[in-house]
């Protein structure tokens, strides 16, 4: 532990914990499910034991333990969770045990408490599911190993990256064409921008895979350290995930039991419970990703810029409206699939949206080019 923290950074982890500890104290006294209040009965328990050893370093420093008063907005996120239910702030303890357990590592503090505080923020990750809607087929697959869920992901990234260069594509395009340009002009433009977009998207997404995927493994050489220094804890945040996804104590130990007995399975499966990380993947290929991002973006930006190929003056923008609206109404379709809404409505929302950036975009052309003629 970091021997220099100061007396004020000490009497401030004490009382944090403190008042962590009083907040699951408080959903336990007024949960009925007997599982759940259990839980958070736990969960209070760590928080006091952190809550102690801050008292010892207060003591140690020379200082003197402060009495606990709940801070006014503890006392608001409690009156709401007696009124309206613990579910309703579960977010907000989860943000709190995720940057608590941060700070705690900033502070060099011991690493078991950032353990505990990181797999508190989990515990309360899956309640916030439970609450709303119970443990859900996915959430069962995921406990059980089975169905990837990247499909969904996959075709949702794929419909915004052909979005993205449609729209700014056809901005593009109109503007430089409200200028009153010639053919060429807008060709050429209308090219340069789909070859810039494309290219900044897919660099854009390869830094951001690469470095998703290099943090994931350094988090999963720090998970493996931790199996080996401390089974025992990553054994016991194990089995309050499944706790809290539906299991008696009993069976979630004996699950969390079994899979810590063999330690690379227990990586594998820490990795995917605690860093929401398939270990083999780690998150998918940087150059994949690219890859995927230059062709979807230069696929949506070629339809605004294509018919200036073949058509001139008024037809040729007249032409890449056209392509344009069909292309977005064919989006919107394509929406529906994660929406639930009907075709026409997210057709036409999509056509319209990209109208209106067109027509601002050819406005401001017009306006400059009749500025720049006179």
């Amino acid at each position: 532990m970091n021997a220099s923290l100061p007396l004020r950074t000490l009497i401030e982890n004490y009382l944090d914990e403190r008042n962590s500890a009083l907040i699951y104290q408080t959903l336990a006294e007024h949960e009925s499910d007997e599982r759940l209040r259990e839980i958070y009965r736990r969960m209070a328990e760590t928080e006091l034991r952190h809550a102690e050893t801050w008292a010892e370093r207060i003591r140690a420093a020379g200082g003197q333990v402060p009495l606990f008063h709940p801070p006014l907005r503890t006392r608001i996120l409690l009156w709401l969770a007696q009124r309206f239910g613990p579910s309703l702030i579960l977010p907000s303890l989860q943000a709190m045990e995720r940057g608590g357990a941060s700070g705690y590592i900033q502070q060099g503090a011991p690493a078991a408490m950032s353990r505990q505080e990181q797999g508190h923020a989990l515990v309360l990750g899956q309640l916030t599911r439970l609450a709303r809607g119970g443990l859900s087929g996915s959430a069962l697959a995921q406990l059980e190993g089975r169905h990837r869920a990247t499909g969904g992901n996959a075709l949702r990234a794929a419909v915004l990256g052909a979005n993205d260069g449609l729209v700014s594509n056809l901005s593009l395009v109109m503007g430089v064409a409200g200028a009153a340009l010639d053919n060429r002009t807008v060709l050429i433009t209308g090219l340069a921008g789909l070859l810039a977009g494309a290219i900044s998207m897919a660099l854009g997404e390869w830094l951001s895979v690469q470095s998703a995927r290099e943090l994931y493994g350094h988090q999963i050489k720090i998970e493996g350290e931790e199996i080996k220094q401390a089974p025992e804890e990553e054994m016991e945040e194990l089995a309050l995930i499944y706790e809290a996804r539906g299991l008696d104590r009993a069976q979630a130990q004996a699950l969390a039991a079994q899979i810590l007995a063999d330690p690379q399975n227990a990586l594998d499966t820490l990795a995917r419970e605690e860093l929401g990380v398939d270990p083999e993947e780690l998150g998918g290929s940087a150059w994949e990703a690219a890859l995927t991002s230059f062709v979807l973006f230069a696929l949506g930006a070629i339809f605004p810029v294509l018919p200036f190929a073949f058509f001139s003056g008024f037809s040729a923008v007249i032409a890449s409206i056209l392509f344009s609206i069909l292309a977005l109404f064919g989006l919107g379709a394509v929406i529906t699939l994660f929406t639930g809404r009907s075709v026409l409505y997210s057709g036409l929302r999509m056509v319209i949206f990209g109208l209106l950036a067109a027509a601002v975009t050819f406005g401001i052309g017009r306006l400059i080019g009749v500025g720049i003629a006179g």
